[in-house]
């Protein structure tokens, strides 16, 4: 049987932000990602589920090759009919196994970091498995892409609390994998949740993500 690589991870993930979200009224709160509500950020989360590479090239050339511009289309068309709506679309393409250009861990990693920038700030929290944040941590920890997550690590020694997993070497920054994987991902809030010689080093890089 060939491997699924992270898509099932991907689907779960999917599912339980839906149902994490199901009784939520508050979807103006600002979000961990800068400018974007919790609303907002659900949006992206459809708008890339619903993506596929035809249809991201077709909108990134609509907006004349601005990823910005074509990001905060996308958003707008996910949030237009109301939260209610946008937690129906996700529902509905939990289980699509599309998406826009790039590798599917970087849609597991998306799924994990944008729903951690939702429930964070309102309160609810989620007890990822192990090995999903494993394989983001690895992921993020190896990748530049978008968001430089690796450039944000590098020369540090990363030490999860809660897993088997380390990663680097330098100056330590350790805390639950979650926190780590938010830092690496330029959060500024997964900061409180860390410690060691390397903290610092990290919110320096995180403050001019």
């Amino acid at each position: 049987m060939p491997d699924a690589g992270p898509w099932p991870e991907i689907h779960r993930e999917r599912v339980a932000l839906a149902d994490d979200l199901a009784d939520v009224h508050t979807w103006s709160t600002p979000s961990l990602c800068r400018e974007w509500t919790v609303h907002e950020v659900l949006g992206h989360v459809v708008s890339t589920a619903t993506l596929n590479p035809v249809t991201f090239f077709a909108r990134l050339a609509g907006s004349g090759f601005r990823f910005t511009t074509m990001t905060t289309r996308n958003i707008a068309r996910e949030t237009a009919d109301g939260p209610a709506a946008t937690l129906a679309r996700l529902r509905a393409h939990a289980n699509d196994t599309t998406g826009p250009p790039g590798p599917a861990d970087s849609w597991l990693g998306e799924v994990v970091v944008h729903g951690t920038d939702i429930r964070w700030p309102l309160g609810l929290d989620r007890a990822f498995p192990a090995a999903t944040l494993i394989r983001v941590a690895g992921f993020y920890r190896r990748s530049n892409l978008l968001i430089g997550a690796k450039n944000r690590a590098a020369g540090l020694t990363l030490r999860a609390s809660d897993a088997e997993w380390s990663a680097g070497s330098g100056p330590e920054v350790a805390g639950p994998l979650l926190a780590l994987v938010m830092a690496m991902t330029g959060r500024e809030a997964a900061l409180e949740r860390l410690s060691g010689a390397g903290v610092e080093q990290l919110a320096a890089r995180c403050r001019t993500a």
